[in-house]
């Protein structure tokens, strides 16, 4: 997935925020529809393949909630969607979470996050379409947990499959040890030097088959995914 290849729906009804968000990100070449009320972007949403939606929480017309969850149900496909709202409370993100949502941005945001985390979203969802994650040079096919490097195979463990999954998905953001631990091995981890071990191994192997990218580790959080210079997303 490269940049140019992003449809953004944009739900806010507040005219210079929306402004500066759509104008953002047809910067980056996106194709960016803007819609001002609830019930058009549940008219648009319902009726065209968005790669993410951003959607205002405080509509004039309907609740983003409601919107969320009439998006959720009736997208032609499971549209990722990120919340951008003023409410910071625990209790307002989790009734988000419940109504569908798959990210949350409190404003005031940077577009430049903003980016990143559509991107992230996006990716996300392109694993219910293709079953196909591209990287960079980088694919990964779920289907057979295949690592691909400009097209030769890339030897990986299951573990090693399971890390490089996860990392690319979040990519660029860190995935935090806790995290990986739990999708791992659930509530019954092993000892604690196996996750570094499994780390270590993968990024042997990636290096051994000149894959242009690394395991970066970010000290008291986890691992990210570093690609190296020249790399397209």
């Amino acid at each position: 997935m490269n940049r140019s290849s992003l449809t953004i729906l944009v739900v806010e009804d507040h005219p210079t925020i929306a402004r500066q968000v759509v104008d953002f990100l047809e910067g980056l070449k996106w194709q960016a529809d803007h819609a001002a009320s609830g019930a058009l972007a549940i008219q648009l949403a319902t009726r065209e393949a968005y790669d993410v939606v951003l959607l205002d929480l405080n509509l004039p017309d309907i609740d983003g909630l409601e919107v969320c969850r009439a998006i959720k149900a009736g997208a032609p496909r499971n549209v990722p969607v990120l919340m951008l709202t003023a409410r910071d409370a625990f209790e307002d993100k989790a009734r988000g979470f419940k109504q569908g949502a798959d990210d949350y941005l409190t404003k005031p945001f940077d577009l430049r996050e903003l980016a990143l985390r559509c991107e992230a979203l996006a990716r996300r969802g392109q694993l219910h379409l293709s079953r196909e994650l591209q990287l960079g040079a980088l694919t990964l096919q779920l289907n057979d947990k295949r690592v691909l490097c400009e097209g030769a195979p890339v030897p990986l463990t299951q573990t090693g499959f399971a890390i490089l999954l996860m990392l690319c998905t979040a990519y660029p953001h860190a995935v935090s040890r806790s995290a990986l631990v739990h999708d791992l091995w659930g509530a019954h981890p092993p000892d604690s030097d196996a996750l570094k071990s499994h780390i270590y191994v993968l990024r042997k192997q990636l290096e051994q088959a000149g894959a242009p990218a690394s395991v970066v580790t970010i000290p008291q959080l986890g691992y990210r995914l570093e690609l190296a210079p020249g790399q397209h997303v």
